[in-house]
């Protein structure tokens, strides 16, 4: 089988989204500090800010990022460090609130998609506790730049942004 529980603890959020501000610089790996969105940053934030705050990892060194819901509260787990390398295949498994199957697309503002490899599949369960159903996906990154996820379901959607080098 592809996937593997994850026992998880101490996490740390990381909001990785256009339109908030951080408390200061995050660094990537560490797990030491929580930035917090501020409600005194402009919503026209660009994207590649947001890439930069999405560096936050849990205790088991598994970055984890909160996107920005509609409707609908999304979290992301990483199994491979931030940024993410161009060319290779990466799994994210993501907890989302809502109702319906998940939905998952992943492009570059210049249209460019990344590719689906596998999924989404639900997860019947883990030790990764955050709101929502959970999926497991495969994607491939084809080039560098600030990636949106978008996740949507028949009531909720959601967007993170991710690096890639």
């Amino acid at each position: 089988m592809r996937h593997t529980a994850v026992g998880l603890c101490g996490l740390v959020l990381v909001a990785g989204c256009a339109g908030t501000e951080t408390s200061g610089p995050e660094t990537p790996g560490t797990g030491a500090g929580t930035t917090l969105p501020s409600a005194s940053v402009p919503a026209s934030v660009p994207a590649r800010a947001s890439c930069e705050r999405t560096a936050g990892s849990t205790a088991n060194a598994l970055p984890e990022v909160r996107g920005t819901g509609r409707g609908a509260e999304v979290w992301g787990l990483m199994f491979a460090p931030l940024p993410f390398s161009a060319g290779r295949e990466v799994k994210i498994v993501w907890r989302m609130t809502g109702e319906g199957p998940l939905r998952v697309t992943a492009a570059l503002p210049d249209g460019t998609v990344a590719r689906l490899t596998w999924g989404p599949e639900a997860h019947g369960g883990s030790t990764w506790h955050r709101p929502g159903q959970e999926w497991g996906t495969g994607f491939v990154f084809p080039k560098p730049g600030c990636w949106e996820i978008t996740l949507t379901r028949d009531r909720g959607s959601g967007t993170v942004w991710l690096p890639v080098r």
